[in-house]
């Protein structure tokens, strides 16, 4: 019986497992085997070069660049979209009535197509727009916003804020909503209330919210590649050059995919394992608050 049972587990697993199989695993393998290879995207024949490429990629300057423009983007992007994230889960929370029609205003920037919107920050901040020239001829400002290395990664790091915030705060609001009421009462009993209440209540019981929000802000780093195409083009001098856009670059525009191939390779190892030290970090910081 038993038997049978795991049969019919199997049986009915298998779509799932032969798509995973076919879609998933497959291609990771042949990526990590190309890795390997001197494949130009093009030409049928390719050559098993060992770690030539890997090594190619250590000495690169675009390469390291990505991988501190990765970090420079976590450092902006994490802190802004936690900390926006929860002003907005609270302001919904705050507003039982309108609770609904909020939630699926602050939701629709994250619908909205990364290429559309970063035309129009693109049409907005670009040197010679319309806002611009106001900005010039009005108060003799004269920034170029995406041309600063300092400046466009800012602008970045607030676009993609702004797309993913609401999303997040959803997150959030389901937190909140988990927090039993009576928590809040044995509270207040003991006086704490207003910002006492939300620091020493809220924000201990919201540690489930806050972990899972941080670790998908921070994945989502890895994996930038619309906006910074759109408005910069990785530029000025690399301070927007991520991940994505060297693997783009190596494997689409060199046509060297054997090459870009194996900085995705590597990218993942970076990814996963910063993944697992902002983990442990949050982890460890629940443990010594007793979250």
């Amino acid at each position: 019986m038993e038997r049978s049972n795991a049969r019919l587990g199997w049986l009915f697993a298998s779509p799932y497992l032969i798509y995973s199989l076919i879609f998933f695993l497959f291609p990771l393998l042949w990526a990590t085997y190309l890795a390997f290879t001197n494949w130009n995207l093009i030409a049928p024949d390719y050559e098993f070069v060992g770690i030539q490429n890997f090594i190619q990629a250590f000495f690169s300057e675009s390469v390291r660049a990505a991988f501190f423009v990765t970090y420079k983007f976590l450092a902006m992007f994490v802190p802004i979209v936690v900390g926006g994230s929860l002003l907005l889960a609270v302001i919904i929370n705050s507003l039982p009535k309108f609770k609904g029609l909020f939630s699926v205003a602050f939701f629709l920037p994250y619908l909205a197509s990364g290429v559309a919107s970063a035309i129009v920050v693109n049409g907005v901040l670009s040197y010679n727009s319309p806002f611009n020239i106001w900005l010039r001829d009005s108060f003799g400002l004269d920034i170029d916003w995406l041309g600063s290395s300092v400046l466009a990664p800012l602008i970045i790091a607030l676009m993609m804020a702004w797309k993913f915030a609401g999303y997040y705060a959803l997150l959030f609001v389901a937190g909140l909503e988990s927090i039993p009421k009576d928590v809040y009462e044995a509270a207040e009993i003991d006086g704490a209330v207003g910002w006492k209440r939300f620091w020493h209540v809220t924000i201990p019981m919201l540690y489930p919210s806050f972990y899972t929000v941080t670790i998908l802000a921070v994945g989502l780093m890895f994996g930038i590649f619309t906006e910074p195409y759109v408005l910069t083009g990785g530029g000025p001098d690399l301070a927007t050059h991520t991940w994505q856009l060297e693997i783009y670059t190596q494997a689409f525009e060199r046509l060297n995919a054997g090459y870009g191939t194996a900085i995705a390779v590597i990218n993942s190892f970076v990814t996963f394992g910063s993944i697992l030290v902002f983990r442990k970090i949050l982890e460890k910081w629940g443990a010594k608050h007793g979250w």
